[in-house]
């Protein structure tokens, strides 16, 4: 399926690749670089920068912003406590990719530990952002094989699928559904795969659920010594994920060009920095070491380039994403493409 073509990189002066394939060297498996990341661009200022201040600093107010949630909200307004939670789990989300690609700091240890603390409790940092970085391969984009993060299916698996499972990835194929039964869908297959995993001995898979399962009890801890119980935070949990399937939702499409894959969605507002800017998508998959306040930016700079480099898959707004697709699928589960193997 995945196409033969390999287009040149969009270049924008004062950046080169040095930091770039650094930082995907240092946090792919195995300490490679991920085919299609060597071609990406980074800021020359980069190189010199130790702490993003900003980007800490967001770190710092995303956690204090979870915390008013569970001890200063939930007593006084439970249902402000639960959505203030939930968007603030949702921004870890978003900080954590920005940690993944290499930031606020140079240390990849460092930029871990910011975001280790597994607010949404299930994922752990190292099986996302090994995922994640498997994800920026871009010639294999929304492969149901090779993309981790594809949601596209092999056509010969949909055929034989039961019926009302069928049901469920096509209402999981609308916004709606993605926002609502997305996160139980998403979390689920992403269990299984790791269960399958474990169980066949991937001592990379082990290690990350060992190291998230401290994690993951110091935030189940820090939860039960808070007045919002256990239920509400689940809620909050279900409705952060939800947020951030706003985002993932046509993040990529089926195209016989890799290039085009990937969207450019024109938002500026609430949304756009909930998302930190990865809404303009094919700008952070051109340039994925770039830090989030710099993709605005970018587009600004060369947005007709972008535009001509995903052949025109670009939405202006979220609210034109909700009116288009909150009800109506935009693409099919079975890969309109794949060819089987």
């Amino acid at each position: 399926m995945a196409s033969t073509e390999v287009p040149g990189p969009v270049v924008v002066p004062g950046f080169d690749t040095g930091r770039t394939q650094a930082i995907a060297g240092a946090a792919s498996p195995g300490g490679g670089t991920s085919a299609g990341l060597g071609r990406l661009a980074a800021p020359k200022v980069l190189a010199g920068a130790r702490v993003e201040w900003g980007t800490l600093g967001l770190m710092v107010g995303c956690y204090a912003v979870w915390a008013a949630g569970l001890w200063l909200l939930w007593p006084v307004a439970p249902v402000l406590a639960v959505i203030v939670t939930a968007v603030a789990l949702g921004f870890h989300s978003s900080l954590t990719h920005e940690a993944l690609h290499g930031h606020p700091f140079r240390s990849e240890v460092a930029n871990e530990l910011t975001v280790a603390a597994a607010l949404a409790v299930v994922f752990p940092y190292r099986r996302y952002r090994d995922q994640h970085l498997a994800h920026h391969n871009d010639p294999l984009l929304t492969d149901p094989y090779d993309d981790p993060e594809s949601n596209f299916l092999d056509p010969d698996k949909w055929a034989v699928m039961p019926r009302w499972k069928q049901v469920l990835f096509q209402w999981n194929n609308t916004l709606l559904g993605r926002i609502v039964i997305g996160p139980w869908i998403g979390t689920a297959m992403f269990l299984q795969g790791d269960w399958r995993l474990i169980r066949a001995g991937d001592r990379t898979v082990i290690q990350a659920w060992l190291l998230h399962i401290p994690a993951m009890i110091l935030v189940l801890g820090l939860v039960a010594l808070s007045p919002m119980p256990f239920w509400a935070y689940g809620l909050a949990i279900w409705a952060g994920l939800g947020l951030m399937k706003i985002r993932t939702y046509l993040e990529h499409r089926a195209h016989e060009k890799h290039r085009a894959r990937t969207a450019i969605v024109e938002d500026r507002g609430p949304l756009a920095w909930l998302f930190l800017y990865n809404n303009l998508h094919v700008v952070h998959h051109q340039h994925p070491a770039v830090p989030w306040y710099q993709l605005p930016a970018l587009y600004e700079r060369s947005g007709e380039r972008y535009r001509g480099m995903n052949e025109a898959y670009v939405y202006r707004s979220y609210g034109e994403v909700f009116r288009r697709y909150l009800v109506r699928a935009k693409d099919s589960v079975p890969h309109p493409l794949w060819r089987s193997r």
